[in-house]
């Protein structure tokens, strides 16, 4: 289900060899029906007749023509990303060195010039010439009385000191020459001359001792070959151990190991006759990790499948040189745009190699689980975020933390339910009734439309406009805190039984279930809900029966383990997608403030539509502040606690007060709160309310609505 861009069986793209045809089809030989038949009235020849000779070539497979590096184009982006990165980290090597190199030039280009000097001396002292002088002056020694020697002596030496002279007259010419045109040379010209003239020198100065430029080596903080590959795998029992000098069976790499961005990539066969299979490679990630000298987190496997030309012991393995997901998060793309249609994937965040992640949840179902402060919800709210963006989305919302995360969807939510107290349950039973009668209506209809318009008994996008269906989002987060809070077993059993029917009948009908837990345990979110769930989605947690219970029963031994996840992982999430199909990902950022736009832009697309209804039509907060009247914050506040109830006692009051805003609220006694009120506007009918037959001080909800000041009532 997981939408991974340009990126086909990690990255790499393998060959299918077929063994069982040739590539190319063969049309046999038509029989000959009498000799009058021409050769091309039989039809095409044959590629594979053994006569042919260009048989074997003409059959052989489909192979790949374009190197490893570059078969795709995000393998392309990412090694062509590492280039740049490895020459910006030469260009700050030598940049910090250059004055160390200015002193070794100078000193390289004297010892040049010395060499140039030494070797130029013979042949500027005419050495050719002293040869022939010192023979003849051997000679006349032992001849003194031969004149004819004593003549061939004296012009040879004659020779030589002419020699001498117009050799060095010229070096001499050449060097003033080139004194007087870098004295006369402009700026620029000058420095090409330096150049020009440093540059040979300092090459000659040059030797196995002395060299200009320093060694840079930049250095790998994982380094990876086939070898290590197998005495990884040997050590964690996947490979046979030799005997004596044999080493025993090895892997088989397909491809690499070879650089792929900011890590090594292999894809490699187990051999044959061990018994071991890409799964139980899968099941050894620690030890394979630990025997590559690496955490589990940088460690990336997946099966090879035979879509992608693999089989049951072909394994894609990935490691990276560090921890890929403690990089700052990417902006969530949905903050900056102004529509944004369910029927896409939703952009969701980045794998371990940098490819972007959507998730499709038209006909899904989504569950998130782990630790509290992770980033659970900030998770969970890219989905409805999406959704927002989508004036054909009916948001249904329960929040049993009560929090401000989820405050602002009263500018959107049909339905909103905050807290856990008795009138929020009483409210979220309510909303699960209306949510299965729609259902049930909904299916009424399609059953009678004709396939023509519902071929597949489910919505479509004409649908939902035509018949003003739009996509149900139901939304629930900290669904654990419901569940404590329903002691009656019936009244809890029949709630995951409603939840359950959603989820499980809801995706046809355009119900679209997003559940959160802290606690995914049987007792808070029972097993009967959790496994009807599509996509699922989970933080740290403590270990691997904790992950498997959110992520699905034998997923950490698959490589679905959220529990090699670190404190530091926040925003980072062990995606399942399938049976099959999981990533381990780094959600993109999407902040409250950007949430709450996102709201307020939502709630402005749905009345352009017509499509604002519900609680959402008539919150009379936000329609006070769309008539540009300021609200002050503890009128708004006061309002959210007493959502679901027309009148609450003021020590109930308060304690809702302080789960929504500790920090504001948290010193707030019955005085100071009737201070603030009575200072925002509001005149109570009665200090004393009477809830259940019981009297005690308290206010009532529509004292607190006659205080908003309005130009026109709201819907």
């Amino acid at each position: 289900m997981t939408e991974i861009i340009d990126r086909p069986v990690n990255g790499h793209a393998l060959p299918t060899v077929s063994l069982l045809k040739p590539r190319y089809s063969v049309v046999p030989e038509q029989p000959a029906v009498t000799e009058s038949v021409t050769k091309s009235e039989t039809g095409p020849e044959a590629v594979d007749r053994d006569d042919n000779p260009l048989a074997d070539w003409l059959t052989l497979p489909d192979m790949p023509v374009l190197p490893v590096w570059a078969r795709t184009p995000a393998l392309l982006k990412a090694n062509t990303t590492a280039l740049g990165r490895l020459c910006w980290w030469h260009t700050r090597f030598h940049s910090i060195r250059v004055p160390k190199y200015a002193v070794k030039t100078v000193w390289l280009t004297a010892r040049g010039f010395y060499r140039a000097t030494k070797g130029l001396w013979p042949t500027l002292s005419a050495q050719d010439h002293t040869a022939a002088v010192k023979a003849l002056r051997a000679q006349v020694k032992v001849k003194p009385e031969d004149v004819d020697l004593a003549v061939r002596l004296q012009a040879a030496h004659a020779a030589r000191t002419q020699t001498r002279r117009w050799r060095f007259g010229a070096a001499a010419v050449g060097v003033a020459a080139a004194a007087l045109g870098f004295y006369l040379a402009p700026p620029l010209l000058l420095t090409g001359m330096t150049g020009a003239v440093v540059t040979p020198l300092a090459y000659l100065g040059r030797g196995k001792d002395a060299q200009l430029l320093d060694h840079a080596a930049p250095p790998l903080r994982v380094d990876m070959s086939a070898q290590q590959l197998n005495d990884a795998l040997r050590a964690s029992g996947l490979l046979k151990s030799g005997k004596g000098d044999d080493e025993g069976p090895k892997v088989s790499c397909v491809m690499g190991p070879v650089r792929d961005g900011r890590g090594w990539a292999v894809v490699f066969d187990l051999p044959k006759g061990g018994g071991k299979t890409a799964a139980d490679v899968l099941a050894k990630r620690t030890t394979i990790a630990a025997e590559l000298g690496v955490d589990e987190i940088q460690v990336v496997m997946s099966r090879v499948r035979a879509a992608q030309g693999g089989n049951a012991s072909r394994v894609s393995m990935w490691v990276a040189d560090d921890d890929p997901y403690l990089a700052d998060p990417v902006p969530s793309p949905l903050a900056k745009l102004e529509r944004f249609s369910i029927w896409d994937p939703i952009p969701f965040g980045h794998d371990a190699r940098g490819n972007r992640i959507a998730v499709p949840v038209v006909w899904q179902s989504m569950f998130f689980g782990g630790l509290p402060r992770r980033g659970k919800t900030f998770t969970q709210r890219l989905m409805t975020a999406a959704g927002l963006l989508d004036p054909f989305v009916r948001h249904y919302l329960a929040d049993f933390k009560g929090g401000q995360d989820w405050m602002q969807m009263r500018q959107v939510a049909h339905r909103l339910v905050l807290g856990a107290e008795d009138d929020a349950i009483e409210a979220f039973k309510a909303m699960l009734a209306e949510m299965l009668t729609e259902m049930e209506r909904r299916f009424a209809i399609l059953r009678e439309l004709p396939t023509s318009i519902c071929p597949e008994g489910k919505l479509t996008p004409e649908i939902v406009t035509r018949y003003n269906m739009p996509f149900i989002f139901f939304t629930v987060d900290e669904l654990q805190e419901c569940f404590i809070a329903v002691s009656d077993e019936k009244e809890r059993k029949q709630i995951i039984d409603d939840m359950a029917r959603i989820a499980r009948r809801g995706p046809a009908a355009g119900f679209v279930s997003n559940y959160a837990s802290q606690r995914p345990d049987a007792e808070s979110v029972p097993t009967k809900l959790r496994e009807i769930i599509t996509i699922r989605a989970c933080t740290q947690v403590t270990d691997q029966t904790s992950s498997d219970m959110v992520l699905g029963k034998g997923k950490a031994s698959m490589g679905a383990d959220a529990s090699v996840l670190s404190e530091d992982h926040k925003g980072v999430v062990v995606l399942v997608t399938g049976p099959a199909s999981f990533a381990t990902v780094k959600n993109d950022l999407l902040t409250t403030a950007e949430f709450n736009a996102l709201c307020a832009k939502g709630r402005a697309l749905r009345k352009e539509v017509g499509q604002l209804t519900g609680d959402a039509a008539g919150d009379v907060v936000t329609e006070a502040a769309e008539h540009a009247h300021r609200i002050p914050p503890v009128l708004s506040d006061v309002l959210e606690a007493m959502r679901h109830a027309p009148r609450m006692f003021t020590r109930d009051l308060l304690q809702r007060l302080v789960v929504m805003d500790e920090d504001t609220y948290g010193d707030w006694d019955a005085e100071k709160l009737a201070k603030e009120l009575e200072g925002a506007g509001v005149k109570r009918s009665s200090k004393q309310v009477k809830i259940e037959g019981t009297n005690g001080a308290g206010y009532q909800r529509r004292d607190i609505e006659g205080a908003l000041p309005f130009t026109e009532q709201p819907r």
